[in-house]
């Protein structure tokens, strides 16, 4: 019969062999990815699941092609943004959900083609994205 010490003692030394070992369980071709699960083709991520072709991200579920964002669900294509879910195109925004092409934008829900939570016309959105972008040093 196990006594509790033994429980517990066994249960420590299985936490410290997973912490050293940095396991990606069932992830496919992620390289330099730590606690990952069910992830592909993601580079230097962290505790993420389920997300596909992602780079520098953390705590992210079901994302796609995401770069340095964080705690971001259902996510495509997203660059620098926390705490978004079901959104596409979106950089630097913090809490937007179901956005497409944000820029900079905060707590929106539902809002395409904003840059610091004000709207503006598709064609003009881009130009004035392209220009942030590159003195901000962000990817295209």
């Amino acid at each position: 019969m196990m006594e509790k010490a033994d429980f517990l003692a066994e249960l420590a030394r299985l936490e410290r062999e997973y912490q050293a070992e940095k396991a990606n369980v069932g992830s496919y071709r992620s390289e330099g990815c730590s606690f990952c699960s069910s992830c592909m083709f993601c580079t230097d991520c962290a505790n993420c699941h389920r997300c596909t072709h992602c780079v520098e991200c953390s705590q992210c579920t079901h994302c796609s092609h995401c770069l340095r964002s964080e705690a971001c669900h259902s996510c495509a294509y997203c660059v620098e943004s926390r705490h978004c879910s079901e959104s596409a195109y979106l950089t630097r925004c913090v809490s937007c959900a179901g956005c497409d092409y944000c820029f900079g934008c905060v707590g929106l829900v539902k809002k395409d083609f904003h840059i610091l939570n004000v709207p503006y016309p598709r064609e003009e959105f881009f130009k004035i994205v392209k220009r942030l972008k590159r003195e901000l040093g962000l990817p295209d």
